[in-house]
């Protein structure tokens, strides 16, 4: 009997040594290990992709924003992002507030999807014309009038940029070819040069505009 209280008692105590060990490691150390390992080789990464603007954290360069004006109204003096069309047709998210996303999953020959289209299509027209500059519907990509597959898609086209640029330098007093140079140098290429399309991040286009903005 005692032998078998004693062996039982040993057991308990190797599970016990083996279960502290596996956690301290595990649970403890390895975690702190990877977690030092990213700050220091991806630290960016590691915290988020963060964006900072005059020292403070603005945003995050993989997830998306609105540009609003304090009606709810697109805020003509800032690059606007695709359509969030998915999330502002839902009452839990209309704001991108990370609740969740998603985007409408409406087929393309929706009679809805196809007026959503119409009627985006028609407000980029009616935004981006300026009094020397005149947007026709053929110049207007897919990115500006259809939302992604999240919802959440932080970067449009060079052509949608493009197509802001004139707008853009209205609305803040500034020349068109200084604008047009900024969403130049915004500009991103295919990764590895084949994968995935050329892109302009809006929230770091928009964080250079305001800096230019204060400047002029």
């Amino acid at each position: 009997m005692n032998n078998s209280l004693g062996n039982t008692g040993r057991l308990l105590w190797a599970g016990l040594r083996a279960l502290i060990v596996l956690t301290v490691v595990c649970g403890v150390l390895y975690p702190l290990a990877v977690t030092g390992v990213a700050q220091v080789a991806f630290h960016g990464k590691a915290n988020g992709s963060e964006i900072t603007s005059e020292g403070k954290v603005v945003g995050s360069s993989l997830i998306g924003q609105t540009y609003l004006t304090k009606d709810g109204k697109p805020d003509l003096a800032w690059f606007q992002p695709r359509p969030s069309n998915g999330l502002g047709e839902n009452s839990v998210n209309t704001q991108y507030k990370l609740i969740l996303s998603g985007a409408t999953n409406l087929s393309g020959d929706n009679k809805e999807l196809i007026k959503q289209v119409e009627s985006a299509k028609a407000a980029v027209i009616k935004d981006n014309s300026t009094a020397t500059y005149k947007v026709k519907a053929s110049d207007i990509p897919a990115d500006a009038v259809t939302s992604s597959g999240s919802g959440l898609d932080p970067a449009i086209s060079p052509e949608y940029a493009d197509l802001q640029v004139h707008r853009i330098a209205e609305r803040n007093h500034l020349s068109v070819a200084r604008v047009q140079k900024l969403v130049d140098a915004h500009k991103d290429g295919r990764a590895l040069g084949f994968m995935g399309e050329p892109r302009v991040n809006v929230l770091e286009l928009n964080v250079a505009l305001k800096q230019l903005t204060s400047k002029s």
